[in-house]
């Protein structure tokens, strides 16, 4: 879909901004607000007539530019800490503390709930001028991100960032008429709608693409190639029965090594080393990313040797969040090592790494790991890897399942790449667009 342009343009004096239509105005951010006053954290909350919910900044849909107060923070707060700072419908939230690297703080959003609220300590609360139209400046400040110039407003400290307001505000934008203002927010409050929506559709279909993914390769290594196999009880609840010549061994039946990495080595890691294999460097696709391993000083001696990694070892995450994501090496450079966050197992020459590392990925695996975990964080003991039970079949059908479940996982996975292409490039297509709209480049009033 094309748009017209304006009629005649000019030179804004704004880099960003670049040529503008020729009636519209040009003024500092801070004309188009009354106020921007940070917001507050309050106690925690009472169940009395203070208790309300607190805006925060995880409840900001960036995608969507608006609040989203699914399950709202409640925090007490006096009615005189809430002067000047309870939130009406229209106003608009900035990010003024956080961000990081990749995602620079000063994300705006627009409060569009009807609730009664307040922002966090870390949130500002915008309140428009008369006849500002807040849907409008909700998209000039995406612009205005887009470009990253909150960067240029950042003050650093210790490792957070902090939006300086006012000199924030003090950048300059376009401003064109209450009524022309109110054209472009309902144009592109529609058309991002849409936008959403064929996003919302390709999200649903890399769920089901990877739900018919993983229940496949769950099929192939628990019950087999052939549907007409005589089965039998696997003895293990979640497995169920599986085909009546597969034997169900334990892992350490399995393995002729298995340890865990050793302690201490954060405090030696430097420029140069070893490489130290992380929780986070197993992709998540059965694979390891040795290239940001951190490298680590190691003494040559038993403990090293230990926990050095060999092509076809199957590692397994034992603690933290990633806990039960698994990987099979490949292409091990010369010095690899794991860390004690994960778990080493070598297996024997009648398992297939590949097959075990599948097996552990699938649901069933993924079950066995779900029960063994222990406490309040995310864990397992070298023990529940060693005891957790694995159906195997005669070498020959493992060779035939593992090809069977990496067809199935190329396939789909080519599928889904395609969704998260099309996602990407409708994200990109929307912020063309509220660009477009909001400094003038095409002309919308009549779309």
């Amino acid at each position: 879909m094309s748009f017209p342009r304006y009629p005649q343009y000019k030179d804004s004096g704004v880099e960003w901004l670049g040529e503008v239509p020729a009636h519209w105005g040009i003024d500092r951010l801070k004309a188009s607000i009354i106020s921007s006053k940070n917001g507050i954290w309050g106690d925690d909350a009472k169940g009395d007539e203070n208790d309300i919910p607190c805006v925060r900044v995880a409840d900001f849909d960036r995608q969507k530019l608006r609040a989203v107060l699914m399950e709202p923070t409640i925090r007490n707060v006096t009615s005189r800490e809430r002067e000047g700072r309870s939130l009406k419908k229209g106003d608009l939230l900035l990010e003024k503390s956080g961000g990081g690297e990749n995602q620079p703080v000063g994300c705006v959003v627009l409060y569009d709930d009807e609730r009664p609220a307040v922002c966090s300590n870390f949130v500002a609360r915008v309140q428009l001028a008369p006849g500002m139209v807040s849907s409008f400046w909700r998209y000039v400040h995406a612009a205005a991100y887009a470009v990253r110039l909150t960067t240029g407003s950042i003050n650093q400290t210790s490792g957070i960032q902090n939006l300086d307001q006012d000199r924030y505000f003090n950048e300059r934008a376009a401003f064109p008429t209450p009524e022309e203002q109110t054209a472009i927010a309902t144009f592109l409050d529609r058309e991002t709608a849409k936008i959403d929506a064929l996003v919302t559709e390709q999200e649903k279909l890399i769920a089901l693409l990877q739900e018919k993914r993983q229940a496949l390769i769950s099929q192939a290594v628990t019950k087999g190639l052939d549907p007409n196999v005589q089965m039998r009880d696997s003895g293990v609840e979640w497995l169920g029965e599986v085909p009546e010549h597969w034997e169900i061994r334990r892992v350490r039946a399995l393995s002729s090594f298995l340890t865990s990495g050793p302690r201490g080595w954060s405090e030696r890691v430097g420029e140069v080393g070893a490489k130290f294999i992380q929780s986070g460097d197993l992709t998540g696709d059965l694979s390891i990313s040795f290239d940001d391993a951190k490298r680590v000083a190691v003494n040559d001696d038993a403990e090293a040797a230990r926990t050095k990694l060999a092509d076809g070892d199957v590692v397994v995450c034992i603690t933290g969040a990633k806990t039960g994501n698994v990987a099979v090496c490949g292409a091990v450079p010369e010095d690899a090592y794991v860390n004690q966050h994960l778990c080493l197992i070598r297996p024997r020459p009648d398992i297939l790494s590949d097959l075990l590392a599948i097996y552990l990925k699938s649901d069933s695996g993924q079950r066995y790991f779900a029960v063994a975990q222990y406490g309040l964080k995310q864990g397992m003991s070298l023990e529940n890897i060693k005891e957790a039970p694995v159906p195997v079949p005669p070498v020959n059908e493992q060779r035939q399942i593992v090809d069977v479940a990496r067809d199935a996982s190329r396939s789909i996975g080519a599928l889904v790449n395609e969704a998260r292409t099309a996602i990407s490039l409708l994200h990109e297509r929307r912020t063309a667009l509220i660009s477009a709209a909001v400094t003038g480049q095409i002309d919308v009033r009549r779309a």
